[in-house]
């Protein structure tokens, strides 16, 4: 059995990963706020934790992957006040909020799809679950650690500090919170600027609303979380991943809010993925290099000299560790598109190649490396890294300098099945990108015209008739085709001329 460690954020090191039940894991992960297309920033969580998901499975685990939509509560600028996101955005667009909702679920789940990520085992939708909000916000009332405000409800982090540790994730301290945070208008209705909301009494045009012991309102942001990973997950459950960008104040409420209403914590593992900046700065739609993902696959961006099509994105983000930011420009982007092809060469290649009577190259541990990179906190970048290494000898038994036994091939085969397509979730028949019910048929023709014209180009040599053969080379170098001759035929891959 393999053993899996993972880097904890609330005790900031690495831990071995032990499951509260034996054999089953729960897994909770923020999911995006349905008001606009995907994004960059989007594929990187769900890349990650696709990745978590896909291994722990790999393992033997039986996971419970939940991963929520938030579609009600979630305020501009992140804060207790304002408009909410998706209400401001079907009123633009003079819209039912549910109407922007299924919009954007939808594209989100087509990104998805493109990017290879698994959907989860449930999906829940925070306005899906008022009722259970309700409940939790009530529990955290009875144990004294929030209080009624012209309707609202607010959580008393003041309080809850001097029995509790506000700030224990995100390593700050109220102190320094309350001493840097200054009264705002329209906050008067709270005891402290810290505190957060769990019920929001709605103002009249306000037009997401529900009935509650306290007001017509709505939920406050992070009480969704807790109050979902506590409906399918139980009380306390494994592992809680999200974007770094959520660590505070989202999750740090999360952690309160739960302490005070379960009068326990829900979650033993705290897993954050770093950010993704464009050309060194943070992306946002105020610096203009706000990259929605169908402009990467459709190179839409004026950011973006070329398309890029899905796998190229994913195996951009899993060349660097999750917990390492990764900085995108369109030399990035190239060369990860280079290297993906190189790995889909080694792939067929591999697949092409034929057993001799005895290896001359050793591939025994190289299964075993992939797991230990993995299990060192998912390090996905060693595990391509060892692939690579790999792809030599595979490349030197294709072009007839070593040889491979049927029991070492198979081996070989299966590794790269297992890591490449498996856990790491990358599909050559993805490359070309999206939307496009006939591009195996497309790609299959087009090899089959390089052939016939390699083909055409082998008869010219066997008949000694050089001139013909050195121009259709030629032709196809212009055209951006590398063609390699072989002891027994030919090879050939394209690449931008």
């Amino acid at each position: 059995m393999q053993q899996l460690s993972i880097y904890n954020t609330l005790s900031r090191q690495k831990e071995v990963f032990k499951p509260l039940h034996e054999g089953r894991v729960g897994l909770y992960v923020c999911g995006p706020t349905v008001y606009g297309d995907p994004h960059l920033g989007h594929a990187r969580p769900a890349i990650t934790f696709d990745i978590l998901f896909r291994y722990l499975s790999q393992l033997g685990y039986k996971v419970r992957y939940v991963r929520n939509i938030t579609d009600v509560g979630h305020l501009e600028n992140d804060a207790d006040e304002g408009e909410d996101k998706i209400a401001k955005k079907a009123r633009l667009e003079e819209l039912e909020p549910m109407e922007v909702v299924q919009y954007y679920s939808n594209r989100y789940h087509k990104a998805m799809d493109a990017l290879g990520v698994l959907p989860p085992s449930i999906e829940p939708h925070a306005s899906g679950h008022i009722i259970e909000q309700i409940e939790m916000v009530q529990k955290i009332l009875d144990h004294g650690y929030a209080y009624v405000s012209e309707g609202s409800v607010y959580f008393d982090v003041e309080k809850y500090n001097e029995n509790h540790h506000y700030g224990k994730l995100s390593g700050r301290n109220i102190e320094d919170m309350l001493s840097t945070t200054r009264r705002l208008d329209g906050q008067d209705e709270k005891k402290n600027t810290i505190d957060f909301a769990l019920w929001k009494k709605a103002t009249p045009e306000h037009i997401m609303r529900w009935p509650s012991p306290w007001s017509e309102g709505f939920p406050g942001w992070h009480m969704e979380c807790s109050a979902m990973g506590t409906r399918y997950l139980g009380e306390q459950f494994d592992i809680h991943g999200g974007g770094m960008d959520l660590l505070f104040p989202h999750h740090e409420c999360e952690i309160a809010q739960s302490v005070a209403a379960l009068e326990k914590e829900s979650v033993r593992y705290w897993m954050h993925n770093n950010m993704i900046t464009i050309n060194g700065q943070k992306m946002g739609k105020s610096l203009g290099n706000f990259i929605t993902l169908e402009e990467f696959f459709q190179g839409s961006h004026p950011i973006l000299t070329q398309a890029y099509a899905p796998m190229t994105i994913r195996f951009f983000i899993l060349q660097a560790h999750y917990r390492s930011t990764v900085d995108f420009s369109n030399e990035a982007l190239q060369a990860s598109e280079k290297g993906y092809g190189r790995l889909m060469d080694i792939c067929k290649r591999l697949q092409e190649l034929k057993p001799s009577e005895t290896s001359t190259i050793n591939i025994g541990d190289l299964r075993q490396k992939c797991f230990d990179a993995m299990n060192d906190d998912l390090n996905t970048p060693i595990v391509i890294s060892h692939l690579f290494e790999a792809g030599k000898a595979i490349n030197s038994i294709f072009d007839g300098n070593a040889g491979i036994t049927a029991a070492d091939l198979q081996e070989l085969r299966d590794v790269y099945a297992l890591f490449v397509n498996e856990i790491l979730g990358l599909d050559s028949q993805s490359e070309l990108g999206q939307d496009n019910a006939n591009t195996q048929a497309e790609r299959a023709a087009y090899r089959a015209a390089i052939d016939m014209l390699l083909e055409l180009r082998m008869e010219a040599k066997a008949n000694k008739d050089w001139e013909k053969a050195d121009k259709i080379r030629k032709q196809l170098a212009d055209l951006g085709f590398e063609v390699m001759d072989r002891k027994e035929g030919f090879d050939w891959k394209w690449s931008a001329p």
